[in-house]
């Protein structure tokens, strides 16, 4: 399954990216999600940061005449969880490209907000933070990538690869 988490592109540049992803309560993964109390999964929200960074990437691809590189995550650090997000507010990320790393991953800081819709004439509440952190996009592994790491090796075991 695919779910798009990101509705809006506010910005989007080889340094930075902020995305914009109303909730509401035809999502399907929120009818479980809590059955009397619907909020968006924390995994969700790290995953809309992920695809915020996967702007950045695009953004990069394209100034250097590059086809856009094909990632996924590959480590997630101090990552700290705040506000919960319900259907009717909006979620808004921001990304900003941390380290490009020698073995080809990119190291990104991220953050996203809560935006909370205030009622008739109140004035509109201040941006929470639902979830915040660093992490890292890195290539995807073919199998003939995998194939190449010597078993016995740390990477070897990280890969499911059998130590003799």
């Amino acid at each position: 399954m695919h779910f798009k988490l990101v509705d809006e592109v506010l910005e989007a540049t080889p340094e930075r990216a902020v995305g914009i992803k109303a909730v509401t309560l035809a999502e399907e993964y929120l009818q479980d999600h809590f059955p009397t109390f619907h909020v968006l999964p924390g995994v969700f929200m790290l995953e809309a940061l992920v695809q915020t960074a996967r702007l950045v990437l695009d953004a990069r691809s394209e100034s250097e005449g590059k086809p856009p590189l094909r990632m996924v995550l590959g480590v997630v650090r101090a990552l700290r969880y705040g506000s919960f997000v319900r259907p009717g507010e909006t979620l808004r990320t921001e990304v900003t490209l941390d380290k490009v790393n020698e073995d080809g991953s990119v190291s990104f800081k991220g953050a996203a907000t809560v935006l909370r819709h205030a009622a008739a004439g109140a004035p509109s509440a201040e941006p929470e933070t639902a979830v915040s952190g660093r992490f890292t996009l890195r290539p995807i592994r073919t199998s003939a990538a995998v194939a190449a790491i010597p078993q016995g090796t740390a990477a070897g075991k990280a890969q499911g690869q059998e130590c003799r």
